[in-house]
This record gives structure tokens, C-alpha cells and sequence, in this order.
């Protein structure tokens, strides 16, 4: 009897079971990604507002006195609470520039934050 050239049931069994294996981790991988977006989505928007109001408080001209300046901005639909915090450093010519964003007015859950440093010019 001639010798077939070709795959024998069990190779093809072993094939099918690590391509199931491969397929099943792949869409458990995707119903992860589709299940973080709304998050990342969020914190994206979030840390936007950050960007924009640190930029805004950089623009300023002068030197940033001490303390708490808070507001309020809507992006993509929905009210960003800010708040920017001028902080003072051990070096008298800098200060610490922190803002924080957060979707509800008492920061309770903040989403973004950002900081940077300001030099006092002469």
C-alpha cells in the first residue's frame, strides 16, 4: 500500500485544540480592551482639562503667590472640576504648580493631576 502524505486525525485534533486555546485568550484580551475604554476615555478627557489649565496658570505673567485657586470646565459634554495649588519649595525662587481634576465639585475621586515647577524671574 502506498504511503498517503498528509495530516492524521490526531495531528489535526492537536491543531484545532491550540488554535481554540489562542482564540479564546485573544477574545477574552479584546473584552478586556472594550471593557476599559469608558475609563480611558475618562482620564484621557481628565487629563486634558489638567493640561490645559496648568498651560493657562503657566501663561500667567508674575510670580504665583501661595494657595488654592479652584474652578470649573466642560469638555466633551461634562463638568471638569480644577483646582490649582501653588506650593511653596524650599528654594525661595520656585514654586510647585499642581493642578487636579476630578468629576465631582468635593474631589473626593481625582482622575488627572499634573505638576510643574515656575521660576521667579527677576
Amino acid at each position: 500500500m502506498k504511503r498517503s502524505k498528509g495530516m492524521t486525525l490526531l495531528e489535526v485534533m492537536v491543531a484545532m485544540a491550540v488554535f481554540a486555546i489562542a482564540a479564546v485568550a485573544m477574545i477574552q484580551s479584546i473584552g478586556d480592551q472594550m471593557a476599559n475604554m469608558p475609563v480611558m476615555e475618562q482620564r484621557t478627557l481628565a487629563q486634558w482639562v489638567a493640561d490645559n489649565q496648568m498651560v493657562e496658570a503657566r501663561l500667567v505673567k508674575g510670580f504665583p503667590a501661595v494657595g488654592k485657586k479652584e474652578g470649573d470646565t466642560e469638555l466633551a459634554g461634562q463638568t471638569w472640576y480644577w483646582r490649582l495649588e501653588a506650593i511653596k519649595t524650599t528654594d525661595e525662587n520656585f514654586r510647585l504648580l499642581k493642578v487636579s481634576v476630578s468629576d465631582d465639585d468635593r474631589f473626593k475621586r481625582i482622575v488627572a493631576e499634573v505638576s510643574s515647577y515656575v521660576r521667579k524671574t527677576d
